[in-house]
């Protein structure tokens, strides 16, 4: 059972975090829609649309900055109880460190499963709606991988096109490569192939068919025929691991890897972060008791310029990590936990000093 103590911090810790997120929250759409008012105006976007896309877009941005809220509204409420020195009243009654620090834990657990819950069902539908509505409205643009796309499309085809356009849905230099046993058996080339009423139309087609003793060439100027494939398979949008529950995401990655997707690590960047994102709940609340908790000359000013240094320094490690496991080989594990190692660390120094 809670004790009084357990029920009077986990009361403020809880409180403080959403009341937090209610005051921040309209501040940040109202923010946006100042920013994007020219944009909705001049593409005369329903209201409604409006309102759903601003849903969309706070619990977007919530999940992703749901730590940094949980760290400073920690820090508050633990700054102002050590000014008003609760924090000596608890220790010197005989209560430890690690026992004051038990409900915070216990918030911070219950935060953490809210928000895998919330990334694993509704952000993913959430990061649907902003992402579509942002490229319909705003950015006016492909949203797919449009260059050197390589593909395996079944278990013995492999398809190339050195550049796709998905709004036109054709590609140019497309190949497809079919094999049997490990043995090519016939190539087809085309200087173009688009996808137009249901087939699939090939300009310069040529055929290769590779025999034991032999080989035979077709070619044609135009080529109507079908495929085992949806062009738009060839180029998912950049943002469609965002919108994909965790199961569905972790379908989908072994589709790509089979697919041979050459940009796999944007995709374990988002899975890891489903998981890596909640748990930083834990580090932060540490790092927030431990420094707090300590009653300072400059008071809560201090704490608070403190927890927002940290912040960002958090923010930035986990964009600067995030960007280089994308557009490198870099290990995405490692690229996305790396923050959270880091400030684990933090964290435990911290605590140890504290408990002195």
């Amino acid at each position: 059972m809670f004790s009084i103590l357990d029920r009077y911090i986990l009361k403020r810790y809880l409180g403080s975090f959403f009341l937090l997120l209610l005051l921040f929250l309209p501040i940040m759409v109202t923010v946006h829609v100042a920013e994007k008012i020219g944009k909705i105006i001049s593409n005369e976007v329903p209201f409604l649309e409006v309102i759903l896309y601003l849903g969309d877009f706070t619990m977007y941005f919530t999940n992703f900055l749901f730590p940094i809220f949980l760290f400073i509204s920690t820090m508050f409420f633990t700054s102002k109880l050590a000014n008003n020195t609760e924090v000596i009243a608890f220790l010197s009654s005989g209560v430890s460190f690690n026992r004051f620090l038990r409900p915070y834990i216990i918030g911070a657990t219950l935060i953490c499963g809210l928000a895998l819950l919330l990334s694993a069902i509704f952000v993913p539908q959430a990061a649907s709606g902003f992402n579509e509505f942002q490229q319909q409205y705003f950015r006016k643009g492909d949203a797919s991988e449009t260059t050197n796309v390589f593909r395996q499309i079944n278990d013995n085809d492999f398809v190339y096109v050195s550049n796709y356009q998905p709004s036109r849905q054709t590609g140019f230099d497309f190949t497809l490569e079919h094999f049997e046993d490990d043995e090519l058996k016939y190539k087809i080339y085309a200087n173009r192939i688009a996808f137009q009423d249901s087939v699939y139309v090939l300009s310069q087609y040529k055929k290769r068919i590779i025999l034991e003793d032999r080989e035979i060439i077709h070619e044609k100027n135009r080529l109507d025929t079908i495929f085992d494939f949806d062009i738009d398979e060839l180029t998912p949008t950049k943002f469609i691991a965002e919108t994909k529950s965790y199961t569905d995401l972790n379908e989908f990655i072994a589709l790509e890897e089979k697919r041979g997707n050459a940009n796999m690590n944007i995709y374990y960047v988002e899975k890891y972060k489903r998981i890596s994102i909640p748990v930083s709940a834990f580090i932060f609340t540490i790092i927030a008791v431990a420094v707090s908790s300590v009653k300072k000359r400059g008071g809560m000013g201090t704490n608070l310029a403190i927890g927002i240094v940290i912040a960002m320094v958090y923010m930035f490690l986990d964009k600067v990590f995030g960007t280089i496991a994308e557009k490198s080989t870099f290990n995405p594990w490692i690229a996305v936990w790396t923050p959270n190692i880091f400030f684990a660390i933090v964290a435990l120094f911290l605590l140890r000093n504290a408990r002195r």
